[in-house]
Order: C-alpha cells, then sequence, then structure tokens
C-alpha cells in the first residue's frame, strides 16, 4: 500500500502515578503523574525528540495529558484531547486495589478476571463496550491523518485493545504483552485497520511499573 495511505501511530501509555504504584484503579478518576511519572514522560520526549510527529492526541484524563504536554512541548503542536481515549470506567472498583476488590466483589472479580466481554463493574463499562469504544476513537482519529505520524496518549486499557485490534487477538485471551508506563508502541493505520509494527520499548526508561488492566494476573505491570 501507497505510503501515503498509511497512518503510522505511536501509542503511548501514560507516566506512572500514585495509584499504579499502590496497585489501585483509576478507571475515569483523574488522577495526575507521580514524581516517577513526571520523569518518565521527559524520558519519553527526548526519545521521540528526532521522530516527525503532525499530530498529537490525549485521554482528557491529566495522567495522559501531562504526559502528551511533555512529547509537545518543543514541537510547537497543539494536544487535541479525546473522552473516546479515556480508561475504562471501572464504577465502583474504582479506588480499590486488587485484593480490596477479591475480597468485597468475589463473583466480579472472578469474571473480570476471565475476561467476560458482557461483565462491567456496577457504574462501569462492559469489556467489549470499552474495546468498541477505544477501537472506534482510535480508528476515527487515525483516518484524519492518511500519510502522516500520529502520537496517541491514553492508558494500559486502551494499548491493550489497540494491541488486539492489531494482532486479531481475542477479547478473552490472555494478556502476554506488556503495558508498561511511558511505553512506545507502533502501529500502521489502513481503512482496513490497525497493523502491529513494534510494541512495548522501554528502552528509555530503567525501570518498569503496574498496570491495573492485568484483571489480576499482573503480567506486565499494574495502575
Amino acid at each position: 500500500m501507497p505510503h501515503r495511505d498509511l497512518t503510522r501511530v505511536i501509542a503511548i501509555r501514560h507516566g506512572e502515578t500514585a495509584w499504579n504504584a499502590d496497585s489501585r484503579i483509576q478507571g475515569h478518576l483523574d488522577i495526575p503523574l507521580n514524581d516517577k511519572g513526571l520523569w518518565q514522560a521527559e524520558r519519553l520526549a527526548e526519545a521521540l525528540a528526532d521522530e516527525h510527529i503532525d499530530a498529537i492526541y490525549s485521554s482528557d484524563l491529566t495522567r495522559a495529558h501531562q504526559t502528551a504536554q511533555a512529547v509537545a512541548a518543543t514541537r510547537g503542536l497543539s494536544i487535541e484531547r479525546d473522552a473516546g481515549l479515556r480508561e475504562r470506567g471501572f464504577g465502583e472498583f474504582q479506588g480499590q486495589s486488587f485484593r480490596e476488590i477479591e475480597a468485597r466483589w468475589p463473583e466480579q472479580a472472578l469474571r473480570w478476571r476471565r475476561r467476560d466481554p458482557a461483565f462491567g463493574p456496577a457504574g462501569g463499562e462492559a469489556l467489549q463496550v470499552f474495546y468498541d469504544r477505544v477501537v472506534t476513537t482510535a480508528s476515527r482519529i487515525a483516518a484524519r491523518h492518511p500519510g502522516q505520524n500520529i502520537a496517541l496518549v491514553a492508558h494500559g486499557g486502551v494499548l491493550d485493545c489497540l494491541y488486539r485490534a492489531a494482532t486479531r487477538v481475542d477479547l478473552q485471551a490472555a494478556r502476554t504483552w506488556e503495558l508498561g508506563n511511558a511505553s512506545i508502541n507502533r502501529l500502521l493505520y489502513t481503512g482496513e485497520g490497525f497493523m502491529l509494527v513494534g510494541w512495548a520499548d522501554t528502552s528509555h526508561l530503567n525501570e518498569t511499573s503496574l498496570d491495573e488492566n492485568s484483571d489480576g494476573d499482573r503480567v506486565g505491570s499494574a495502575a
């Protein structure tokens, strides 16, 4: 396919927050970066400094926007916030640790761990609804930029959805790939969907952190 028809996507997870370090579910709660997360965002910006980026999009949550600001700082680019890039809404799970969820809602926790597509915590999003929202949003954005390079700064769950969309991995399959804070992940987009180019580059960092989207399996890292 001609290069002018491809959109090159750099998908980035936000830097670490205090709740990442505490394995506490953030979801739609607006938690800022901690000091380590701010450092990660600066290292991320340095790693991407020599790459041409035409547009930067961010989740409207502070932790993603702060990370995007570091990337945008020396480029003269504005950041377009899009709520469609938000983390999954975890409803009553938000603010809880993995252990607290297991203790308070054991049956719901089991459905969560099993990646039941129809399950969503009370007040939150079902997994299938979340996946559809993310892929639709990312596709809409990427379709605006044929032949260009864009950055999408979002969350672990969002990146998980994009990985599955690009590799055609089933939504219920156990995750075996990393979703590290401030990681660099590369995709191509065409009208037919996403394709994976590279994943989980954290060579610009010297530590990893945790990811709330491990659904209790703690593969990679927790939120």
